[in-house]
């Protein structure tokens, strides 16, 4: 396994080679038009928020307009007016626009649940708090009255995040109002005397599908936060008391089936609780907040889509629990933070071998581990420093096992454990930052602790054409006896501007190196060099309206020892048609043979695997229309054996009414003569230890079925009911096995020895099933308080039989045993400052 490209100094090369070139073509040379700046008014009586605008208080204000097209066709003015006025008192800043149009047909209202635009127009209000052009707050609402909020940071736009704040909207004739409050208490600002805010708006006009702002967002610049306006004109307001309370209550019943003893047959135990709990949200200072969750109840997120895994790696799954998803982006810089760990699997699982060794049954052992309660402190000072700590506490968790004696007992699987996160990140000018992180795991008893401490930083130049960022930290586990260490880190290149665009970077990753104590890597012991080339067409030609693409390389090696591992050439290319139909194509080539040090599960070992080529694409139809459909597929074919994957996906959807809508997806990935492992072993027939690791790896042909249906009805804008179901069938069919040498190579003897007819008997055939329903009815009664019935529907299955067909598939899996739930939820939000002024008033 030798060197078969240069060392990464020829990367760098090309990249300023590349860099100087696009220097000509840059967008960058245009010089830069100074931000727009709106003046607010303030106002001692404050308007009441119907989307009407009927004070005459507004038309004293000062007004935005002359809004400019950002997509499809950047730059023009638009030809339908928007007109903004901002207000604001000692309590709040109220936002009233007016967006004229053609007609009434012309203004697209889809309703939909919270944070859901669907096919709508929409208006909204940007603010930059700290005026840093780094972080920012989004406030929309859409001409149904549905509310989306949003937080801005260098991990790009957050929709997760909520707060509470007022909004109305209404049709006057051809145009449509919006009008807004939000209240000082949503936002976090310094206590300057006087502010300076960044500042932009944004309207969405769906029936032509044109997007503009305020101050023109050009899509060749990088960033966002950095093309924004300026809000003057604020004097002496001061951040409230911002102290709240969300109370909940909830019931849960629960059906499950359990086996009956002796018997293959199984009957059904019933599980109800009641439970209650609080979220509390505390301003400690006009920019830092206490946000802190007693008693956690995840009973109503949305069910995990489980898959067949094969691979040597965990699945990550998404994160779905509102309290890791709010307000979380200063713990997720970097990519150190895999919320998934907290409430996950037990750190001390049980071994089912080892207790029947023991002659010790496992009677009943938790897959998940149960939140005590989490707190996160987060804010930025007038200098642009940000600080987060999160802290969250898992209890203790035990499996039930039994004796030969018939005795039950119980072990610890999970120990009291502590989970915390402290972050610092300093904002700098030219949209640049440096951040350090630290994320703590400490675990009550003998199981081991865990530190990781990292560090990234970006740099820009002043016109925001080139940058230099990187990352770097060091994980550290701490064992009775002894501390393992491990680092890794990336420094990268760029010219993020303009219509050619380049990026390169060098990444090391060593073989000691593991976050995954509060975080998720799937690959260490290995470097990297990254080269990509971009080039956007951002104005209209021909018949498309925007195209973007891009090719690039990989080059990696293993860190220890330093031999080849892989090679990589990729491209893409996105484009949307003048029909608003989308399309594009990607390919993907392995030109050489590579080395897969992971598959064989085994320290040392590396299986060969064989030049590959992969190509894709995918085609939209434009959403405005009732009915749209996507399509898309890819190919990949191996030079081994007959090998070769392939895999497509269909959705159609369809929009009955602005109420009412549906989505479904069929989705089919086949891998036809694939390679894979299937066991390993240390002993022969007689039990005597052999001298090397027995790796056998299969040739298998491996089938994943994914069948989603999503239903929406909105009652209103603050009423929804959803329904949510998917069923996945995959299998992998076993024809013949090999066993890997350690060159890499495999010989077809399936198993050694006398394991030849104990193991050709032995069926690594498997067939997974898994059937998900989640329907949810929520009613946001009043600001920031909801009920919500969760209804759940969950079947699992298993088995070493292969059925062919998915129907029979799909008949079997809903006949099965299945887990039933259903859960009531009520929160109610109290604000202290508006309960006071109210027991006050009485």
């Amino acid at each position: 396994m030798k060197k078969i490209l240069p060392d990464s100094f020829l990367f760098l090369a090309v990249f300023v080679v590349a860099a100087l070139f696009g220097a000509n073509v840059s967008a960058q040379n245009a010089k830069k038009q100074p931000p727009k700046e709106l003046q607010a008014l303030r106002i001692n009586d404050a308007p009441k928020i119907d989307g009407v605008l009927d004070e005459a208080i507004w038309q004293q204000a000062q007004i935005a307009t002359n809004f400019i097209q950002n997509r499809p066709t950047p730059g023009p003015l638009e030809v339908h007016p928007t007109e903004v006025r901002i207000l604001y008192d000692d309590e709040a800043i109220y936002v009233g626009a007016i967006m004229h149009d053609v007609s009434q047909d012309s203004i697209f209202r889809q309703m939909g649940k919270r944070d859901d635009l669907g096919n709508t127009d929409f208006f909204g209000v940007f603010l930059d708090t700290y005026n840093d052009q780094i972080n920012g707050f989004g406030f929309l609402v859409t001409p149904a009255g549905v509310q989306l909020d949003a937080r801005y940071s260098t991990n790009g736009e957050d929709w997760s995040w909520n707060t509470v704040w007022e909004s109305n909207a209404s049709i006057q004739g051809s145009n449509w109002v919006a009008e807004f409050k939000i209240p000082y208490s949503a936002i976090r600002f310094s206590s300057k005397p006087e502010q300076l805010w960044g500042l932009n708006f944004m309207r969405n006009r769906q029936s032509t599908k044109q997007g503009y702002f305020w101050n023109h967002v050009d899509p060749a610049i990088d960033g966002f936060a950095n093309q924004w306006g300026k809000l003057t004109g604020l004097k002496n307001i001061e951040a409230p008391l911002r102290l709240s309370f969300t109370p909940y209550v909830a019931a849960f019943a629960e059906s499950y089936p359990r086996q009956k003893e002796g018997s293959e047959d199984v009957d059904y135990k019933s599980n109800y609780s009641f439970s209650g709990g609080m979220d509390v949200k505390y301003g400690i200072s006009d920019a830092f907040t206490l946000d802190m969750t007693l008693i956690p109840d995840f009973s109503q997120v949305q069910s995990d889509n489980q898959v067949l895994n094969l691979s040597p790696f965990e699945v990550q799954f998404n994160e779905n629990r509102p309290f890791f998803m709010e307000g979380t982006e200063l713990f997720n810089k970097g990519g150190f933070f895999y919320s998934r760990r907290i409430g996950g699997a037990p750190v001390n699982p049980l071994n089912s071998d080892e207790e029947e060794e023991q002659g010790n049954t496992i009677i009943d052992h938790p897959i998940e581990t149960k939140m005590l309660n989490g707190t996160k402190v987060s804010g930025r000072t007038s200098s642009g420093l940000g600080i987060g700590i999160f802290n969250a506490v898992v209890g203790r968790q035990y499996a039930t096992l039994e004796d030969s004696e018939g005795n039950r007992f119980k072990k610890q699987i999970q120990p009291l454990t502590n989970y915390n996160i402290t972050v610092f990140d300093q904002s700098l000018k030219n949209n640049s930052y440096v951040t350090l992180i630290n994320n703590n795991v400490m675990r009550q008893g003998g199981t081991y602790d865990a530190n990781l401490t990292g560090g990234l930083f970006r740099f820009n130049d002043k016109t925001n054409t080139y940058a230099i960022e990187g990352r770097a930290a060091l994980s550290q586990k701490y064992f009775s006896d002894s501390t393992a260490l491990g680092h890794t880190y990336r420094i990268g290149l760029s010219k993020t501007s303009g219509r050619f665009q380049v990026y390169t970077s060098h990444t090391l990753i060593s073989d000691t190196y593991d976050p995954n104590d509060l975080g998720i890597l799937f690959v260490n012991n290995s470097m990297e060099e990254n080269l990509q080339f971009n080039y956007n067409f951002y104005q209209p030609f021909w018949k498309l309206l925007n195209m973007y693409t891009s090719v690039g390389a990989v080059y990696a090696r293993r860190y220890k020892p330093d031999t080849f591992q892989n090679f990589v050439i990729y491209g893409n290319v996105n484009a949307t048609f003048k029909n608003f139909m989308s399309a594009g194509l990607n390919f993907n080539l392995e030109p050489v043979t590579t080395y897969d040090f992971f598959e064989p599960r085994v320290d040392g070992m590396y299986y060969t695997f064989p030049v590959n080529y992969s190509a894709g694409g995918y085609v939209s139809s434009d959403y405005r229309k009732k009915f749209a459909l996507d399509i898309s597929g890819n190919y990949r074919w191996f030079d081994e054996n007959s090998r070769y994957n392939y895999s497509y996906a269909i959705s159609p959807r369809y929009r009955v009414n602005d109420k009412l809508s549906f989505v479904y997806q069929f989705s089919r990935n086949l891998r036809l003569d694939d390679m894979g492992f299937a066991n390993k072993f240390k002993f022969d027939e007689n039990g005597d230890e052999v001298k090397e690791q027995v790796v056998i790896f299969g040739l298998r042909d491996v089938n994943a079925t994914t069948s989603t249906l999503t239903a929406s009805y909105s009652f209103s804008n603050r009423m929804t009911l959803s329904l949510r179901s998917r069923h996945y069938w995959s299998k992998a069919e076993y024809n013949r096995y090999y066993r890997l040498a350690t060159d890499g190579l495999l010989s077809p003897d399936a198993y050694p020895g006398g394991y030849s007819d104990e193991y050709k008997n032995n069926n690594h055939n498997i067939n997974f099933n898994a059937f998900n329903i989640d329907m949810v009815y929520s009613w946001w009664f009043a600001p920031g308080s909801e009920i919500s019935i969760v209804w759940k529907n969950a079947i699992e299955e298993s088995k070493d039989v292969v059925v062919p067909r998915y129907l029979d598939n799909f008949s079997n899996t809903i006949s099965s045993p299945q887990n039933n739930s259903l859960s009531v939820k009520v929160l109610y939000y109290i604000d202290y400052l508006t309960l006071k002024n109210k027991l006050k008033k009485s």
